[in-house]
């Protein structure tokens, strides 16, 4: 296993002159020895490029990447001896499940009695012990990718396991399965394993620390109760929750927020000027008229998931989601009612960023 350190930037541009040439913008990160990450954003935001970079198969355009200290820049995947795990399987159909999970212990030419324990042992993980000696052509797409995974994780000396989306060619019923199983792994074996995903439950089941990505730039690293409770950006919130954080722009004036066109007391000092109130649908609370902290918002839909409530409602043109259990007696589209925007889960946030 290895720490791996990132300094560095990538273009794929030859002379790049702004940000949005950027693929990757500046970063410096650790990955630290025997830790579970999650690469966690949108599409196009750099996570996969920055998953190629530390397994060799890009080299950044700006700055070095280091295993252990020593720098592995130029290094091919083999010289940083890392597994990678793709988001298709690449497995070998005329091979039996056994014989791909021994492939890549029989190409370092270890002895046949530890490959044999090696591949039973992975193959229990993963639940196959029964397919060793089937033929891996005449498998689902997911016991596939289960045999993909398990040759990623059957090399107890890699320095890292990297996994690009590995599961989107999984049947969402076994997605949750394999998740679980990938956390027992990490805590079994003790490996580096770093996990892109645009998938929040994903990231946040599986890592203990989620990387944030928006367009090439790492907004915050944490678990996922820091990403819940306290979004380092905008971007943050808006990403992690389901539905995001509710965002509504105020003006600090002389210890007082305007907001949606209401004064609030300010329940701490804040610079004065233009900035965000964040607030989670879950910590949004029904309020008495003019209680302190509290915006008269106009009911415009009451929708019963099931497990919860949630109420969707305007705020002057801004729009406000708020959870609920099913037990709450909520008001009617088209009715008042006062929510609690202010309390100890609120954030703020100047430029986009969490002011501290």
């Amino acid at each position: 296993m290895a720490r791996i350190s990132l300094d560095l930037a990538h273009s794929y541009k030859p002379n790049p002159q702004q940000d949005s040439d950027y693929a990757l913008l500046p970063l410096k990160m650790e990955f630290e020895d025997g830790g579970a990450y999650a690469l966690l954003g949108p599409s196009g935001c750099g996570k996969t490029t920055m998953l190629n970079i530390m397994s060799g198969l890009l080299v950044p355009s700006h700055g070095k990447v280091l295993f252990d200290g020593r720098d592995v820049t130029r290094a091919s995947p083999q010289e940083r001896n890392i597994a990678q795990v793709f988001q298709f399987p690449v497995i070998y159909d005329t091979m039996t499940v056994a014989e791909n999970l021994a492939f890549p212990l029989k190409n370092r030419k270890l002895p046949e009695a530890q490959i044999k324990e090696r591949v039973g042992a992975i193959a229990e993980m993963l639940e196959m012990s029964h397919q060793l000696n089937h033929r891996a052509a005449g498998l689902s797409a997911d016991q596939k990718q289960k045999i993909s995974l398990g040759r990623g994780l059957v090399r107890s000396d890699v320095a890292a396991v990297l996994f690009d989306e590995p599961l989107t060619v999984i049947d969402p019923h076994l997605k949750w399965q394999l998740r679980r199983k990938l956390k027992q792994i990490h805590h079994e074996l003790k490996l580096t394993l770093i996990y892109v995903t645009h998938d929040q439950v994903e990231a946040l089941t599986f890592a203990d620390q989620v990387v944030v990505m928006t367009r090439g730039r790492a907004v915050q690293v944490g678990s996922a109760d820091a990403l819940f409770e306290r979004p380092q950006h905008t971007f943050v919130g808006h990403f992690i929750g389901s539905p995001g954080m509710n965002f509504l722009p105020a003006q600090v004036q002389g210890g007082s927020l305007d907001v949606a066109g209401h004064r609030l007391q300010a329940p701490r000092a804040l610079p004065e000027g233009s900035l965000k109130v964040g607030v989670r649908p879950e910590y949004l609370a029904l309020a008495e008229a003019q209680q302190s902290g509290a915006l008269p918002c106009t009911v415009a839909q009451v929708q019963d998931i099931g497990t919860y409530l949630m109420l969707t409602a305007k705020a002057g043109e801004h729009t406000l989601k708020a959870r609920f259990t099913p037990e709450t007696r909520l008001p009617s589209a088209g009715d008042t009612v006062w929510l609690q925007v202010l309390g100890e889960h609120t954030c703020f946030y100047q430029n986009e960023e969490l002011l501290a």
